[in-house]
């Protein structure tokens, strides 16, 4: 279902213009307004969903294996290094409708791995203690 007030679904619904890489079916891609490099793409599912766990298990493969192609094709299509792919939960996500950013690479194009600095445990029970959390709160197996 989509959302009136959302800028993807509005695009998704022919509203508001974009150059759309893949414009069918129920997973798109198109570029982004404000792209970090030519060929930045954003690959969004067609029903508007938020965040990567509202997604229905179902919907995954279909997101991640277009996800996979669009990162295939801006290397090829751009003559790129790489590519660089990007999903937002909540913090950072500047449009509430689940898009991973695909961007394509070069080497000493200036962006450095993560935006953010990096940390360290204070040791290995701290990294285990951590682990166990996240462990403790995982969902059971699919199927």
């Amino acid at each position: 279902m989509a959302d009136a007030g959302c800028i993807f679904c509005r695009i998704i619904a022919g509203e508001v213009p974009a150059q759309f890489v893949i414009g069918d079916g129920d997973v798109l891609a198109f570029l982004d307004a404000r792209p970090l490099f030519p060929g930045h793409t954003l690959v969004v599912p067609r029903e508007h969903v938020v965040t990567l766990p509202d997604l229905a298990p179902d919907r995954v493969e279909p997101v991640f294996a277009t996800v996979r192609r669009v990162a295939a094709a801006v290397v090829r299509g751009l003559d790129a290094d790489g590519s660089f792919v990007a999903l937002n939960n909540v913090v950072s996500q500047s449009v509430p409708h689940l898009h991973v950013h695909v961007v394509p690479r070069r080497r000493k194009d200036g962006l450095r791995g993560f935006f953010w600095p990096r940390t360290k445990y204070a040791d290995d029970a701290e990294a285990e203690a951590i682990a166990a959390r996240v462990r403790a709160a995982l969902d059971p197996p699919e199927g």
